[in-house]
């Protein structure tokens, strides 16, 4: 009989350079009593399937020793790169010996602290056996137009598009040998290096709520959403 599969998530949360307010890197920004990568981390706990969770944080990153992060499943990588992809890649290097071929590695962004546990699980049931992996996303409801020096250049159609969200989920050995092949400066999510080693990712049902925040307002509207969700304190 086969063994069950086991699910570990990984956290690249090495960025330095990335400002949202002040002088602090965004994951460390703080969401009430708790910073945003904390509300990250407790998403991912929520799920009771996950065995590791697993934070790749920058080699001269102290900030993360004063997280208040009490749970055996959690665990600090020191090994971040210079962009997403080198973090992911060096983080699953560095759990290669304590993962089998097999497990499933969920990647979520430190900056999507509102993931709901719906689609969390969703994600899991749905693309959890998926050889290809998958990944959370929500069709594109939005008119896209291409800007031409500051005017429309002409809309394009949206028909079949979606916005890509996290976790994502894959096979942790087709992950990590699809992040070692080619550049990873053009990797801008892990779908992307799996689409470019020929896998087609299962797209699932994600959550409008599950925002990255990338700018000042989006910390207000993260604010809102995790006091919906209760997990504001």
């Amino acid at each position: 009989m086969p063994r069950p599969l086991r699910y570990i998530a990984l956290i690249p949360a090495a960025g330095v350079g990335s400002r949202v307010a002040g002088d602090v890197p965004k994951q460390y920004l703080r969401l009430g009593e708790r910073t945003m990568l904390e509300h990250s981390i407790e998403a991912l706990l929520a799920e009771a399937r996950i065995d590791a969770i697993f934070i790749v944080v920058a080699p001269s990153d102290t900030r993360w020793q004063q997280l208040e992060v009490d749970d055996e499943r959690v665990e600090f990588l020191p090994v971040g790169g210079a962009n997403r992809a080198e973090s992911v890649r060096n983080g699953l290097i560095a759990i290669a010996g304590r993962t089998a071929d097999d497990d499933r590695v969920l990647v979520h962004d430190a900056a999507r602290p509102c993931l709901g546990a719906d689609a969390l699980g969703r994600l899991i049931d749905e693309a959890g056996h998926e050889d290809a992996g998958g990944l959370l996303a929500i069709p594109l409801s939005d008119t896209l137009k291409r800007g031409e020096d500051g005017r429309v250049g002409f809309t394009l159609d949206r028909t079949g598009l979606w916005c890509a969200q996290t976790p994502q989920l894959f096979r942790a050995a087709s992950l990590r040998a699809a992040l070692g092949q080619g550049p990873l400066e053009e990797i801008t999510d892990e779908a992307s290096a799996m689409e470019r080693t020929g896998h087609a990712p299962k797209l699932v049902l994600g959550s409008g709520g599950n925002l990255k925040v990338t700018t000042a307002e989006d910390l207000v509207l993260a604010r809102a959403i995790l006091a919906e969700q209760g997990r504001l304190s």
